[in-house]
């Protein structure tokens, strides 16, 4: 990982780069890290920028990016994932779940993915998830426990499953 000297990884983090390339997972300066980062096929990367907080039993998992910026307090025991990581066809999941368990590398085919992005200044309540292909605008709260499956306006307060707007 690439993390900056000023940055902070608690004893019960974890980086788990699968791409094994250190800019795969960058890390900001003066940010302060509980949870995991993981990254995975085809092409993870997770970048978390400066005075961001990373709560403990936090998941970011990518399989192509998702990009965190500056000032962003995320609680504890989110879930913040850019694919649904198992393709949706059964013949598809069994070929997958074949070469997880025979221990190679194994294939994204027939997996949905898009790209995370949470903008400056957004604050994420505990139990929350962050699904594939969404924008959180600047300063927008998500409640706790809140589902984010679509984009979320700049300053909006956001809760429940899905989410839906209850102010600003």
């Amino acid at each position: 990982c690439l993390i900056d000297e000023t940055a902070c990884l608690f004893p019960e983090s974890c980086m788990l780069n699968l791409m094994n390339r250190k800019d795969s997972i960058q890390i900001g300066a003066h940010t302060r890290v509980r949870g995991e980062c993981r990254t995975y096929n085809p092409s993870g990367c997770i970048k978390i920028g400066s005075y961001s907080f990373i709560g403990d039993h936090t998941r970011i998992w990518s399989a192509i990016r998702v990009t965190i910026g500056d000032r962003v307090a995320i609680s504890h025991f989110v879930n913040i994932h850019d694919s649904d990581s198992h393709p949706q066809t059964p013949n598809q999941r069994r070929l997958q779940m074949l070469e997880i368990f025979s221990g190679t590398t194994f294939s994204m085919e027939g997996v949905s993915m898009a790209p995370i992005t949470i903008e400056d200044d957004v604050w994420i309540g505990f139990g929350a998830s962050v699904m594939k292909g969404v924008t959180i605008g600047r300063g927008a709260i998500i409640g706790a426990g809140t589902v984010v499956l679509k984009d979320v306006a700049a300053r909006a307060i956001m809760v429940g499953n899905p989410a839906r707007q209850v102010g600003t």
